[in-house]
């Protein structure tokens, strides 16, 4: 496929409130109506050139749907991303009263930082570097300030990582390491937000979630093109995801529709599921309460930072889809999410951070709530990797047992009540 041929599939960019179009550029609103934009393509072109065998030939990266991606040429930064684990969750299917198919879409395992941000931002900085962005940047929680500055490192790159000064170390020494340049602000990630908007317009900087948001969020399509091409080429019934701007769970479900346009995957209801933490849950109570407007959340308060976004900039549009999938939206306490992380840790061994046991928790609740069907295929997102986050154990979880390197005294352990050993999530 040549440049040329690529070129044609992305017509510019559109207005997703009054429709009006714009070139291929970095700008994240309308001048009219003050809209988001996000990406046009011509579907008939991308239909004439992608087919399942097409892209079963080509190699394990979310690049293999590169037609349904924003990016005129070979990509040039995370040529290596996707393809994470769609695993089968029988152990835990069975400890929450799931009798269907369940799976965990793990990219908690994502190449190169562990977590799904590595998918917007291998789309965004490709798309930065064909612009001519010599420094990019990004406002973050902390998955995208890691993929930013380590993908930015690999392109050669410089770039500007802002964030809450209230980050988990792991979070912070994980884009530092990078030799991005990181600076702490005062304040929660929405005001670190307006901040990386003023700084991209006055520098004329590509910041990935700022300027370069319509290309960055495309990313995203690719978590759901994988999970139906892994179930054999079929959406799922049901998804329950992590929301934060509200952009990921659109995505996927935008995802899902491509594939279904272009033919590559039969018509399937997918209904979807947004999780949130309470002590941040814009987008779910606008959904619990039927309101036209996502009304923000000025002082997030939970442990999962990597979702504490007051002011979601897709809430508005999450919260319609989530509705018109036949989907609902549900928020969990900070307990109930570390016993959704130790629960998944101890039922399939994987070890998510917080929005992880924030989507499990969910998942959990409204099987309880009867909203999500346990008889339905599900797929559950894992979208962040719990070495960021281990703060939010080390007080909920048991120490280690001590003891003299003696057989006896490890009989002894061995003999004593169950409860020594006993887990959280038991």
């Amino acid at each position: 496929m040549s440049h040329a041929d690529h070129d044609t599939r992305v017509r510019g960019l559109k207005c997703r409130l009054c429709g009006k179009l714009y070139p291929k550029q970095a700008l994240n609103f309308c001048t009219d109506d003050f809209g988001p934009l996000e990406v046009d393509y011509d579907y008939e072109a991308v239909a004439r050139s992608l087919d399942r065998a097409t892209i079963e030939r080509r190699p394990r990266t979310m690049w293999r749907y590169r037609e349904l991606l924003p990016v005129d040429g070979e990509p040039t930064v995370g040529r290596h991303v996707g393809c994470t684990p769609l695993v089968k969750a029988d152990r835990l299917a069975k400890a929450i009263g799931h009798t269907g198919p369940l799976y965990l879409k793990n990219d908690a395992v994502n190449h190169p930082t562990l977590s799904f941000k590595d998918r917007v931002v291998a789309v965004a900085l490709s798309k930065a570097v064909e612009l001519g962005f010599k420094t990019v940047g990004c406002a973050s929680t902390g998955n995208l300030a890691g993929s930013v500055a380590a993908n930015a490192a690999a392109a050669g790159l410089e770039a500007y990582i802002l964030i809450p000064d209230n980050l988990e170390q792991g979070k912070v020494l994980g884009c530092t390491v990078y030799g991005a340049k990181v600076v702490a602000i005062h304040g929660n990630y929405d005001q670190v937000n307006r901040l990386c908007s003023q700084i991209a317009f006055r520098y004329g900087w590509g910041f990935v979630n700022v300027n370069l948001r319509p290309f960055y969020a495309e990313g995203s399509k690719t978590m759901g093109f994988e999970i139906a091409e892994d179930l054999g080429w079929v959406a799922p019934n049901q998804v329950v995801a992590p929301m934060a701007g509200g952009s990921l769970i659109g995505k996927l479900h935008k995802a899902f529709g491509e594939l279904q346009k272009l033919g590559l995957i039969p018509k399937t209801h997918t209904r979807m599921f947004g999780a949130q933490a309470t002590g941040c849950n814009p987008i779910t109570n606008s959904v619990k309460t039927d309101a036209l407007k996502v009304r923000p959340i000025r002082n997030p308060q939970t442990i999962a930072k990597s979702l504490a976004i007051g002011d979601p900039a897709d809430g508005y549009f999450a919260s319609l889809m989530l509705r018109d999938s036949g989907g609902w939206g549900e928020d969990v306490t900070d307990d109930e999410i570390v016993q959704g992380m130790t629960l998944l840790a101890e039922t399939e061994g994987i070890f998510s951070e917080t929005a992880g046991g924030v989507t499990l928790a969910v998942a959990r609740k409204l099987i309880a709530q009867g909203k999500l069907d346990p008889t339905a295929s599900t797929v559950l997102c894992i979208t962040g990797n719990g070495l960021k986050t281990q703060e939010a154990l080390l007080d909920h979880i048991p120490r280690p047992k001590v003891i003299d390197p003696k057989l006896e005294q490890f009989e002894a352990l061995v003999g004593a009540a169950p409860a020594e050993f006993a887990t959280v999530g038991a």
